[in-house]
């Protein structure tokens, strides 16, 4: 089109000719090019070539710049408009076009940084460039933006840092043998390919040091370390017709003038390419002129140098470098100098800049660490020094036994001469490499990064500043009226702003070695040719010494920063004469300064009024405020200068107002007001109008200040109050926050604001990150790839008018970590992006929750602090990310939290925990007052522990690091108090808080979401008939598994029936059925005739695992007997088995003890019989005679022979033949009964579960008293008519290789484990030699969840012994039923499933992916049901099926259930085997197993021909005895714990238990170190909040070795709760997390937060409901003295409702710190009878008001009573699945009286035990107790002891009843003696009801008065396997 037309054509091209001239911009351009056009275009052409021009301009923004053609003219076609659509990748596009492409130019047209560039450098970069000749082999280049994108890259000689000396022309190779690599070369190109910019190759992939989670947000939001676009916005974000306004970034400003050298006006320093080449300049131009002063701390000169001496020996050094070191150009070179050897540093960073080396500063020589790291990580071969830091080193290096860095030489520098140049020799001439030095600083995590930073980048930055410093005014008289803003037709100001000197004096105390102390105190020093005065940080604290220094060197340019000049200034207004005297004679002048530069991040307004009007103007300069100059430097980037004031203008041209619109219109109408006659404020008449004040506009080069809406911040906007003087009136005003601006973007620097989240630009006047490009910026990280990209090279997004589709802007940013605005072009910073918090508000807005986040900057949350709380050394603050939402955590370090002594050598000094609290408290209250944030956590530290980091040069707090460091618990911190109840929201309700998961409500909820779910209960595989595959006989005609032994013996007398496998591995002599029967009848017919044993009589069997425990069992059989069979007594824990044996004997009446002869030995040993003979005299039991059955008589004859048969009673159902005596972990008895038809059933379900046959042997090894260990020694052997091979646990212990050299050698199919062996076998390495293939199925017993480890080890660890892997199965054991469900011969592997945790606290089954959901529970299936055994999941509480999708009680039927717990005739015991659902089959009978599970049905291929076959698996997910809800959640204890544990290292493994006592949420921590537990605290609640929604309460901590454990390492919980519910635990520190009473005077912002009732807890408590037992909590066989103490202490923040007395009590210590727990109120609060309530799910009336439903039918059990028969007190209960999570209910006292002797008739009905004691269970009641009066206390108890305000205990109170006062004192412990018991009384004042709690059946034991037990409560242990002891101690019988 325009080719047809010439004129069009060449006005066109001349039109372009003007762009790329730079005469007009891109914008003009475009504007001359559309009116060219209209003029030889018609309407329809030109509408369509618009159309173009804007989809190329699209195409060309999202296009990489290297198929950029701009200015061309589109063609008109007929394709259809383009659509932008949001690309996949940043560079995919540019990858496709450039990858495997020939070099080509490309032409740019030139920014205006190429235009200076090329005016001032001499060169071209943009307008044309060659891509390198190996780029698209190497690296992939970065896509360039063609207007600004080539700002930084310009600088570099080339975009490629894969440098080859031979490539370079005229370098003659003087560092070695090109062809050569040098050992110390560290540039290979064999061996290195480096990025564009300077990165290199990612050398720690997995580093995350910058723009991870510590830096930019930790939700969901974008992260700039990820490239992937911002997230599409929603419906409701779409920007509307308008579009998004988004601020556009600033355009850059231009150099007006070339800069020229200050000595020489014709000299224009763009000649110079290289700082080297100034220096050379220098030393011919200035050799006499001082280059640096050095003075020490008291202002003395130590060293000064010329310039013509540092080229002198900055030249020798080079020399030395290329002639005597092997290093190539471009290597790396480290300079080690202290910051006072500022010459010696000089020197060796321009000696290396002439060498063409790049130099490393390393500033920290003493950091032997940091040296190691820097000098790998640049692979650095040559390090610089000085002699003295060498010495220094070497000794350091010596005394710390540390080895000298490899590979690296030392030079001395300082022992180098001068460079003196042969006669006629010339200099060297200068080849350098593109980089000049790395700059290494410490990211705000505390990681080092080194910023690269090039030759071409230096010279651009000493260009900006010289010219900055040479338009200072000078503040002469105007002498010249000619405008200063005409330029001539070189585009040169024609009337030049006037010099005060050609060289300035700089005064810095700032590190010489990094950032702006280098910048300005070296290089520009060398740039301008000025002197450099350096002095000590430590000088300005001397008063006077530096106003006398700064007019003693009449300096010009004053570098510091805000600590040393605050210093000095302050020091001035509390002394001013020190100053001014300071020299006699010599008064302060600071007539010569024209500017004081002050290294900041933000800007101190205050203080420029007090630097200015009370320093700097009293000393004699009359240009105070022109002074002040805040100076914005990138510490993390190299430390180069973005912003500062200055005097050069351009600032119209950057397109963003410079004035409020509201400014303009006031000064428009205060001028048309002002009286036109007196504008030169004169008047001649004395009674003339008033002089008016003439209004002068404040100029753009002043420091602007702002007054900002602190409100408005908070929410990312920014709301100008006022600005300037106004700004300064109205600061005190409250709300309001008053900041100042560095100045406009130095000249060529692009500056945007975006939003760091989303990296979208920001709309106007909004808070975002500072985003900046310049040439002088550096071009990445060394080293660092990934972050380069992200940090030096970002891209933002934005939107465009009618596009909701963000779309990649093609210009690229610094992200500087700075958050600020742009105020009419200015800079204003608020702080970093690591010193904001972040804090999430909600609230209701016409019935919509509404949820945003309020914003706060550390800086202003410390200034807050420090002026209004008072003995505060310093302090910080973050946010930390825990459940969703940020939580403040404010840092304090002060002088009251040292325990450094007052006097050397004197005791550490006591802190003060009430002024601690109150400092917290008070931190707390200032914090919400003045900004409404909502503190959750004070720490508080002594003076100078927190991490600190550098920070201009000082050390400041790093709150990064502390935020690191609080993660991981490591701060040093003594105390802490939190503030859960404001802070923390995000805290999930469940469906009824009140009443938990299994009431009603909650269950409807539950089956609404789960409606079409089928109900969740198994099959049953039904087998009437077995038979013997030997005989083919059925089976069930045998009624007992004696006449069965006797048909063995008669069919096949002459077989193996039982064998033992002694230590070596050999075998015994063996045992055939004939003589098995032998034995037995000698065993029945001496316990006959000898002990006279009768039908009835209990016998208490103490055998190690032997043949004569098996003999034993069978004549207890044919005699009728009961046998009690028990593990051996342990005489390394008689404490605890004594009393178990010894309450045995008195609750069962046992007659007689059969032994062994080991045990016999054992029992005879004077330690054992004196401990059993001492502890029977105080419990008043009679030890019953033991007899070893050992050597029998010996008998001729058989059983049958004998007369020793079964009659038939003893086989009737409900007659007692054996009786398994279980023991939990803390000691907790609990008995089952089991007569003969479930014996048999038994032997039923294993053989045909199993398919065991006659053809494979039985093993008996571990747990033979109990369990299936218990069915495979004594009755599977007789049961399928084969051997028995019995093992013994305490040869296995100590040669567990024995075990499965027997499984082997015998081709054992089928044998019986636990965990804990399999633990102890892998640990020994057994097994791994032997093959095991003919093991089938190696039966894992597991009595809750299964462990998901196991498997996995014993898979691996098995793998070399060919064990199937699908041989290693796990059993469901429960205590009423051995064989609940099993995996065997399911031939697949463990089924595993993750579920949601959310979701399972409020009984939901949600499996989801691992991998998005990382806390998600892991768990794995037990099996499948066996034979003749059906599973139902029922709702505990409503006895109703649940649905697929939830889980609930396991509910078994099967033949092989027991049918009661031995001895209890308590209906709630009953009622646990008569499980009945009201939704299912009404005959069908269940046994409630108290574990919570759920069935899941799974399809596996392995079916004929890989089938698909259907399988219904069970989860076991635990106890419901170790769950407890809050909030009306469901928590397993479990969980909390495995999460504890593994939160901190310094947490014991296994050492944590968690249970809720008193409405407390208690967690309990073994701890290694006792140093600094404080800071543990945080951490455990944050994992607790964070994996489980939930507050604890209370975090205590007790020593390694006092955490209570069974002898196998597991938990006793009872033990645990106990002992803090008594507080005779050995704590070591205890803290409060929670504010019991839940209130701190505080009210919460209206319409932020909920109220804080909202948010506390909701506690359980009360008496439960008949299935309330399951919920209710344990009772972990406490006595009836622990059993009755309960926290009387409501839950926090609990509303009142009505029917719930509260206790009204003094509030413990809130705050917890670290001292041991001393002694504690002995008074123990009694709770008294608690009132009738009715058979509902919640014992209070408040729960019925709470439910809507009314008229709810319950099972005929609630609606029967559990607890109607109150008449007697002779109840047993039993408690199962119960390890202790909740404070028990209390029991009655226990009555004693004599048992009745005597033997019921052989053909009467089963015996009955009589009992000692009868312990019954009252429900615990937390909130519905009547507040105790004083006349409760009059009544004979004591009166509770005063609390103090401060002691760490809680408060305690006891009442008891008069009544009963007297009977307790008779029979009393000591701990009824201590703690005094309130009973029901069975008198008059009986209640007609007692309140319904927990069943138990068998009642915990309890001492008798006068128990001389050291121990609190009984000790009812387990008998298990003790690896410590030998072989000589019987008590090693058991493993588990």
């Amino acid at each position: 089109m325009a080719e047809s037309n010439p004129e069009l054509q060449a006005k066109l091209v001349e039109l372009e000719h003007e762009l790329e001239e730079g005469d007009i911009t891109k914008k003009g351009y475009e504007k001359r090019r559309t009116q060219l056009l209209s003029q030889y275009l018609d309407p329809s052409q030109l509408q369509q070539l618009q159309n173009d021009i804007h989809r190329d301009s699209l195409q060309d923004e999202r296009r990489p710049s290297s198929s950029f053609t701009p200015y061309a003219v589109p063609q008109i076609n007929t394709q259809p408009p383009f659509e932008p659509a949001r690309p996949e990748s940043q560079y995919a596009t540019y990858n496709q076009n450039t990858m495997g492409r020939q070099p080509e130019y490309m032409a740019y047209p030139p920014s205006q940084v190429g235009r200076f560039q090329e005016k001032q450098l001499g060169i071209r970069t943009n307008s044309l460039q060659r891509q390198s000749s190996y780029g698209h082999e190497t690296f992939i280049p970065r896509p360039q933006t063609p207007e600004y994108g080539y700002s930084r890259d310009g600088t570099m000689v080339s975009s490629d840092y894969a440098f080859n000396p031979e490539t370079q022309p005229g370098y003659d190779g003087g560092f070695g043998s090109p062809g050569e690599a040098s050992r110390l070369s560290t540039m290979l190109d064999s061996q290195q390919v480096y990025f564009s910019d300077f990165t290199g190759q990612q050398m720690h992939d997995n580093r995350d040091s910058y723009g991870g989670p510590n830096r930019y947000s930790a939700g969901d939001a974008f992260s700039p370390t990820v490239g992937i676009p911002p997230p599409m916005l929603t419906q409701s974000e779409l920007p509307g017709e308008g579009g998004v306004a988004c601020q556009p970034p600033l355009d850059p400003r231009e150099l007006p003038f070339p800069v020229y050298d200050p000595h020489n006006p014709n000299k224009g320093m763009a000649e110079f390419d290289s700082m080297g080449a100034v220096l050379r300049y220098r030393a011919r131009t200035n050799p006499r002129q001082a280059a640096f002063w050095v003075l020490d701390s008291k202002g003395k000169e130590t060293t000064s140098i010329t310039w013509e001496k540092v080229a002198s020996r900055a030249e020798k050094v080079a020399k030395v470098i290329r002639e005597k070191s092997d290093l190539r150009r471009g290597d790396r070179v480290a300079l080690v100098y202290r910051d006072t050897e500022i010459i010696e540093f000089a020197i060796a960073l321009l000696g290396c800049f002439i060498a063409g080396v790049v130099a490393v500063p390393l500033n920290g020589a003493d950091d032997y660490q940091k040296l190691i790291l820097l000098l790998g990580t640049t692979q650095a071969h040559l390090a610089l020094t000085t002699d003295n830091n060498l010495k220094a080193f070497t000794r350091d290096i010596s005394q710390n036994r540390l080895k000298w860095p490899t590979g690296v030489e030392w030079w001395k520098t300082n022992e180098f001469s001068s460079y003196h140049p042969k006669r006629h020799e010339d200099l060297p001439a200068l080849i350098v490499p593109d980089l000049a030095y790395i700059e290494f600083s410490r990211a705000p995590t505390g990681d080092l990064r080194g910023v690269v930073l090039s030759h071409r980048t230096i010279m651009h930055q000493m260009a900006c500043i010289s010219a900055m410093m040479s338009t200072i005014p000078a503040g002469a008289e105007d002498t010249d009226t000619f405008s200063t803003g005409l330029r001539d037709t070189n585009g040169n100001f024609i009337a030049k702003p006037p010099k005060t000197g050609p060289a300035d004096i700089i005064l810095s105390y700032l590190d010489p070695r990094e950032g702006p102390g280098l910048i300005l105190g070296v290089l520009y020093a060398l740039y301008g040719g000025h002197t450099t005065v350096w002095l000590e940080p430590s000088t300005v604290e001397t008063p006077g010494l530096y106003a006398h220094l700064i007019s003693k060197y009449k300096t010009t340019v004053m570098v510091a920063d805000y600590p040393g000049l605050k210093t000095a200034v302050y020091n001035y207004q509390q002394e001013p004469l020190a100053t001014r005297n300071f020299k006699k004679n010599t008064e302060p002048n600071f007539g010569t300064v024209k500017i004081c530069l002050i290294n900041a991040l933000t800007v101190d307004c205050e203080f420029h009024e007090v630097l200015a009007d009370r320093w700097l103007r009293p000393m004699r300069n009359p240009r105070a405020r022109e002074l002040v100059a805040p100076m914005l430097c990138l510490p993390e980037h190299g430390g180069m200068i973005i912003s500062v004031r200055d005097w050069l203008g351009g600032e119209e041209r950057m397109g963003c107002p410079l004035s409020n619109e509201g400014e303009e219109e006031e000064e428009e109408e205060k001028k048309s007001e002002s009286d036109t006659s007196l504008l030169n404020g004169y008047t001649s008449l004395i009674g003339g109008p008033k002089t008016k004040k003439q209004n002068r506009k404040k100029g753009r080069t002043e420091l602007t200040e702002a007054l900002l809406d602190k409100e408005a911040l908070k929410m990312n906007e920014v709301l100008v109050l006022a600005m300037g003087d106004e700004a300064k009136k109205r600061a005190n005003e409250p709300g309001t926050l008053r900041v100042g601006a560095f100045g406009y973007p130095i000249p060529d620097a692009t500056l945007a604001i975006v939003d760091p989240e989303s990296n979208l630009l920001c709309s106007p006047y909004s808070i975002g990150e500072i985003w900046v490009d310049s040439p002088s910026l550096s071009g990445g990280f060394w080293h660092l790839q990934k972050h380069s990209e992200t940090i030096f090279h970002a891209r933002p997004y934005r939107f465009y008018e009618g596009s909701p589709t963000p779309v990649l802007m093609e210009m690229e940013f610094l992200r500087t970590g700075l958050l600020g605005c742009v105020i009419e072009g200015k800079v204003f910073v608020l702080g970093l992006y690591e010193d904001r918090i972040r804090q999430r508000v909600e609230w209701v807005e016409h019935g919509v929750p509404e949820l945003e986040h309020r914003y706060f900057f550390v800086q202003h949350l410390v200034v807050s602090l420090l002026k209004t709380v008072p003995k505060i050394y310093d302090c910080s603050a973050f946010d930390n990310h825990v459940n969703g939402e940020f939580l403040p955590i404010i840092l304090i370090e002060t002088q009251a939290a040292s325990t450094a002594p007052t006097n050397p050598g004197g005791p550490p000094r006591q802190l003060d925990i009430h002024f601690l609290d109150s400092l917290c408290e008070r931190c707390m209250e200032v914090l919400y007052q003045e900004h409404h944030l909502r503190v959750y956590c004070v720490m508080v530290t002594a003076p100078n522990t927190l991490p600190r980091v550098i920070k201009n040069g000082r050390r400041e707090i790093g709150n990064m690091l502390c935020r690191k460091d609080f993660e991981s618990g490591s701060l040093p911190c003594v105390f802490v108090k939190f503030g859960v109840e404001r802070a923390v929201q995000n805290l999930a309700l469940g469906d009824d808080p009140v009443g938990g998961i299994w009431s009603r409500m909650a269950s409807a909820a539950r089956q609404s979401y789960l409606l079409m779910q089928d109900k969740q209960y198994s099959g049953v595989d039904h087998r009437e008939v077995v038979m013997d595959d030997r005989t083919s006989t059925a089976l069930n005609q045998f009624s007992n598994i004696h006449d069965l032994m006797q048909w063995r013996v008669s069919r096949q007398s002459e077989e193996l029936a039982y064998c033992t496998i002694d230590g070596r591995g050999k075998e015994g002599k063996g045992i055939n059925w004939k003589k098995f029967d032998l034995k037995v009848a000698g065993v029945a017919m001496y316990l006959k005739n000898k002990v006279k044993v009768k039908p009835g009589d209990h016998l208490l069997l103490m055998y190690t695992h032997s043949e004569d425990f098996v003999f034993a069992v069978h004549a207890c059989f044919c005699l009728g007997a009961v046998a009690i069979p028990m593990p051996p007594i342990d005489q390394n824990r008689l404490n605890e088995d004594a009393p178990a044996l010894l309450h045995i004997i008195a609750d069962y009446k046992v007659k007689a003890i059969l032994v062994n002869h080991d045990v016999d030995h054992v029992l005879k040993t004077k330690t054992v019989s004196q401990h059993l003979k001492q502890s029977a005299l105080i419990l008043k039991v009679t030890l019953p005679n033991t007899y070893s059955t050992t050597k029998p008589p010996k008998q001729s004859t058989g059983c049958r022979e004998l007369g020793l048969t079964i009659r038939p009673a003893w086989v009737q159902p409900g007659y007692p033949a054996l009786v398994w005596t279980y023991w939990t972990p803390d000691q907790r008895r609990i008995a089952v009964q089991l007569g003969h038809d479930t014996m048999m059933a038994l032997c039923k379900v294993q053989k045909e579960t199993c398919q065991m046959t006659s053809t494979r042997p039985v093993l008996g090894c571990v747990r033979s008293t109990i369990g299936l260990g218990f069915v495979h020694t004594c009755l599977m052997g007789i049961f399928l008519a084969a051997p028995t091979y019995l093992v013994s646990p305490v040869d296995f212990a100590q040669n567990p290789n024995l075990l499965f050299q027997t499984l082997s050698r015998y081709k054992i199919k089928d044998a019986y484990a636990t965990s804990q062996m399999l633990d102890h076998a892998i640990a020994r390495g057994a097994g791994k030699a032997l093959p095991l293939y003919e093991l089938k199925n190696l039966m894992i017993a597991t009595d809750g969840r299964p462990r998901v480890d196991v498997y996995q080890n014993v898979r691996v660890h098995f793998a070399q012994a060919n064990l199937d892997k699908t041989a290693i199965n796990t059993v469901y054991s429960h205590v009423l039923n051995p064989m609940v469900a099993s995996r065997s011969y399911m031939c697949i592997e463990p089924i595993e499933l993750w579920l949601d945790m959310n979701a399972l606290r409020r009984g939901l089954i949600m499996p989801v992916d691992p991998d998005t959901e990382p806390i998600a529970l892991r768990i794995q299936d037990s099996g499948m049901v066996p034979v003749n055994t059906q599973i139902s999941i029922v709702n505990p509480e409503t006895n109703q099926l649940c649905l697929v999708g939830e889980y609930g009680e396991i509910w078994v039927q099967s033949d092989a259930n027991a049918h009661s717990f031995y001895g209890s005739k308590e209906r709630l015991d009953m009622e646990r085997f008569n499980g009945r659902t009201i939704d299912g089959d009404p005959n069908v009978r269940y046994v409630r197993t108290g574990d919570l599970g759920f069935l899941h049905n799974v399809t596996k291929p392995i079916g004929p021909n890989g089938a698909p076959v259907d399988m219904q698996v069970l989860f076991v997910l635990g106890s419901i005895g170790d769950t407890f809800e809050v909030n009306g959640l469901n928590h397993f204890s479990i969980d909390i714990e495995a999460s504890v544990e593994k939160c901190h290292r310094n947490i014991c493994p296994g050492g944590c238990a968690v249970f809720q006592a008193g409405g407390l949420v208690v967690v309990v921590a073994e701890v290694f170190r006792r140093s600094f537990l404080a800071s543990m605290v945080p951490v455990i609640v944050n994992t607790i909040l964070n994996e489980h929604q939930l507050v604890t309460d209370i975090v205590a901590f007790v020593g390694k070795g006092d955490f209570h454990r069974s002898r196998l390492g597991e938990k006793q919980r009872g033990k645990i709760l106990a002992g803090w519910v008594t507080r005779k635990m050995r704590a070591i520190a205890q803290f409060n997390i929670r504010d019991p009473l839940g209130t701190d005077g505080i009210q919460e912002e209206p319409g932020m937060a909920v109220s804080r009732a909202s948010t506390s807890t909701f506690r359980n408590g009360g008496a439960a409901s008949v299935k309330g037992s399951m919920k209710s909590g344990s009772m972990l066989g406490m006595t009836n003295q622990m059993q009755s103490m309960q926290l009387q202490t409501p839950p926090p923040g609990t509303q009142e409702l009505p029917g719930q007395p509260q206790m009204h009590i003094p509030p413990p210590q809130h705050g917890a710190f670290e001292m041991p727990v001393g002694r504690y109120p002995e008074s123990i609060p009694e709770l008294g009878p608690g009132k009738e309530t009715e058979n509902d799910d919640t014992p209070t009336e408040a729960k019925r008001e709470f439910l809507p439903q009314e008229g709810v039918n319950y099972s005929p059990a609630d609606a029967r009573g559990m607890f109607d028969d109150t008449s007697t007190i002779e109840r047993n209960h039993q408690q199962y699945g119960a390890s202790g999570l909740s404070t028990s209910p209390r029991p009655t006292p226990l009555k004693s009286g004599p048992p009745d002797q005597q033997h019921p008739d052989p053909d009467a009905g089963p015996p009955q035990p009589s009992y000692s004691f009868k312990p019954f269970l009252e429900s615990p009641t937390f909130l519905d107790e009547p507040t105790p009066t004083p006349r409760d206390f009059n009544n004979g108890s004591s009166a509770p002891e005063q609390y103090e305000p401060g002691s760490p205990q809680w408060p305690l109170t006891s009442s008891t009843s008069p009544s009963n006062q007297h009977s307790n004192q008779s029979s009393t412990n000591q701990y009824q003696n201590q703690y005094p018991q309130q009973e029901w009384g069975y008198g008059d004042d009986q209640p007609e009801e007692q309140p319904r709690g927990l069943r138990v059946a068998n009642r915990n034991s309890v001492a008798e008065a006068g128990e001389s037990s050291e121990e609190e409560w009984p000790r009812e242990a387990i008998m298990y396997e003790s690896f410590g002891q030998g072989r000589s101690g019987v008590g090693m019988e058991r493993l588990t």
